[in-house]
């Protein structure tokens, strides 16, 4: 339910903060996704300490076609990193990224999101004059579940890569893998 997973994050002054910061910059659909929600839930449903498990980075994403370059990204991130330094910010304006990934043209951030490599991770949180908003496009069982599963079967042979290439089952043992054909050894 991403009600739970709004109250989760509005319950966690380190999370909302990038939230709030993101939100005053002003970018059109701007969202923080991915890891940086991710990870929290899976370390807390395991039992660690907040912050064991931090992602890699805090992906900023927004969607705005008039500004779609890397250049306008850069300048973001230089804005984020220059104000607010200590975190691992990384700025993506989801209008230029479908041509990356070989997708059609997204439509907006959340059509973007529904492209992201699993179900538990195609998640995304912001702040708004009301609290936290979430996007889940495939809803948050997975995420509260513990489970890690390709948002595409199409792309389930990348994703066990991707999976093995992170050590998530090392990170949380609990975490279970679904939707993955093994071949036999």
């Amino acid at each position: 339910m991403p009600e739970a997973l709004a109250r989760f994050i509005a319950a966690r002054p380190d999370l909302v903060a990038p939230l709030r910061i993101v939100a005053a910059l002003g970018l059109p659909d701007a969202w923080i996704g991915a890891g940086f929600l991710r990870n929290p839930v899976w370390d807390d449903l395991s039992g660690l300490a907040p912050g064991s498990n931090p992602p890699g980075d805090v992906d900023v994403v927004w969607f705005d076609p008039a500004r779609a370059t890397a250049a306008a990204d850069a300048a973001i991130e230089a804005t984020l990193r220059a104000s607010h330094p200590g975190l691992p910010w990384s700025v993506r304006n989801q209008s230029r990224m479908a041509a990356r990934n070989g997708d059609a043209p997204y439509t907006s951030t959340a059509d973007a999101i529904a492209h992201w490599p699993e179900t538990a991770t195609a998640i995304a949180a912001r702040w708004t004059g009301d609290g936290v908003e979430v996007a889940a496009p495939y809803g948050t069982a997975d995420l509260f579940g513990l489970v890690l599963r390709p948002a595409s079967p199409a792309r389930a042979e990348a994703f066990a890569a991707r999976a093995a290439a992170r050590g998530w089952t090392r990170r949380w043992p609990r975490l279970t893998m679904a939707g993955i054909n093994r071949s036999p050894a």
